[in-house]
């Protein structure tokens, strides 16, 4: 049986943190996708940024890269390889606006499936309900601080009706088809063959194996002529992909840094997670913290004004030896709508950015903390095209380089931490492993 491969649109960075050695796409030109077919990998994806942008942004770099993609390969695509909407593990981003773009673009799909499982990362799937695990304990997502997300929030975690909920009740709840576990540990594929007309369906998942067992019902299926469009998170590509064994251990990942110079970490992220881990690391000896006065915007600085103070600080720490740890304000701050928070969402990238491009070319390594940050970091700081995914440096956590040539940082290893994924520590053990010496 020959694999489709894997073809996937992310709406962030950080939705390829359980395969390595593919690229990741931050352009999605008609070139550049054909350079990413072409490759031999059995997979890529596409960072369309998209959970960042408004609803008519996000419609609009889907729709480009669908029609891009179609001109590459023309109509036979759904024959030859598997689409992927991937997106948060918590349900926050452009649901179903995404889908019913692709759909519309490249059509012909029996069914859209919706699985949100990310083992690695703590969510489970069980009866439909998608849980988060917080210190050991299942917590249903809407109790958790992402369904209260100011332009993605939602109300149910049961699945079915967080989809009438997101769909305003053009699908309802009991339309929605429910691959529960005992109908994927006992065999589905005979549900998924009976799925027709882009019927919507969700998929439960509380293992690796679970995800296989689904992944392989996918295949089998595929192969008798079904076409399915995923919306999941990063759980299923690993299980779709069944890569060897990434080339680096996640220990050994300090390989990859020059000599002994001291890297940077710049945290975006404001989650709760995201402040308990920024904490322990500015606990160690080897950082200084620098907070950036984003706050500033909203009093009509500009972003090249705020990256200004926060660079010579930057200077200054790592001329000392020490780690810079960049972070905005650990508070949420308020907006009066989601046009003002996104418009100033827009003007903290262009901060970020600025800051990439002020840093000293002397650098060990880079660690980005925060989809969007990181996006922002890639795509204009580092004003990358594609990259190679090198692997983890810990569960779900990127570590790609930069190319050999690239005119400020050759080969430097770029650590992609998602908001919320990790434990307290782990920016800590991340910056221990990329820089043991000074541990």
């Amino acid at each position: 049986m020959t694999r489709p491969k894997l073809l996937i649109l992310d709406d962030d960075p950080t939705g390829s943190q359980t395969v390595h050695s593919c690229l990741l796409l931050l352009r999605w030109d008609v070139d550049t996708l054909r350079m990413a077919l072409a490759d031999t990998a059995p997979l890529f994806f596409i960072l369309g940024n998209t959970r960042a942008r408004t609803p008519t942004q996000a419609a609009q770099i889907t729709q480009e890269i669908c029609r891009n993609l179609r001109q590459v390969v023309g109509d036979d695509l759904l024959n030859h390889y598997l689409i992927i909407s991937r997106s948060d593990s918590t349900l926050r981003g452009h649901y179903p606006l995404e889908i019913e773009v692709i759909n519309q673009e490249l059509g012909g799909f029996d069914a859209h499936l919706l699985i949100p499982a990310f083992i690695e990362g703590g969510r489970i799937t069980r009866d439909s309900v998608h849980y988060l695990i917080v210190q050991g304990t299942p917590v249903p997502v809407d109790q958790t601080e992402f369904a209260k997300d100011s332009v993605f929030g939602y109300r149910s975690a049961y699945l079915p009706a967080y989809v009438e909920e997101k769909t305003g009740g053009r699908i309802k709840r009991q339309e929605v088809v429910r691959l529960t576990l005992d109908k994927i540990r006992s065999g589905c594929d005979e549900l998924l063959l009976n799925l027709h007309h882009n019927a919507c369906g969700v998929v439960d998942a509380v293992t690796q194996e679970d995800l296989h067992l689904f992944a392989q019902a996918l295949y089998r299926t595929h192969a008798q002529g079904k076409r399915f469009l995923l919306r999941s998170a990063a759980g299923i590509i690993s299980a779709l992909a069944q890569l060897p064994p990434q080339p680096v251990a996640p220990e050994s990942m300090s390989q990859y840094v020059q000599g002994s110079l001291p890297g940077v970490v710049i945290v975006g992220s404001h989650v709760q997670l995201s402040t308990r881990q920024v904490q322990h690391l500015l606990q160690q000896e080897n950082v200084r913290g620098i907070e950036l006065a984003i706050a500033q915007l909203l009093q009509g600085k500009t972003p090249a004004q705020v990256v200004e103070k926060a660079a010579e600080l930057i200077t200054a720490t790592l001329d000392q030896g020490l780690i810079p740890v960049i972070y905005t304000p650990r508070q949420e701050l308020q907006f009066p709508d989601t046009q003002t928070r996104l418009y100033f969402g827009t003007q903290v990238a262009q901060v970020t950015s600025l800051l990439v491009h002020h840093l000293p070319s002397e650098i060990g390594f880079l660690v980005s903390k925060g989809g969007i940050t990181s996006n922002e970091i890639l795509s204009h700081g580092l004003r990358l095209t594609a990259v190679r995914l090198l692997g983890q440096i810990a569960p779900g956590i990127n570590v790609i380089r930069t190319p050999n040539d690239h005119p400020q940082f050759p080969n430097l290893p770029v650590v992609i931490v998602p908001g919320n994924v990790g434990d307290e520590g782990i920016l800590t053990t991340i910056v221990q492993r990329l820089n043991p010496r000074q541990a």
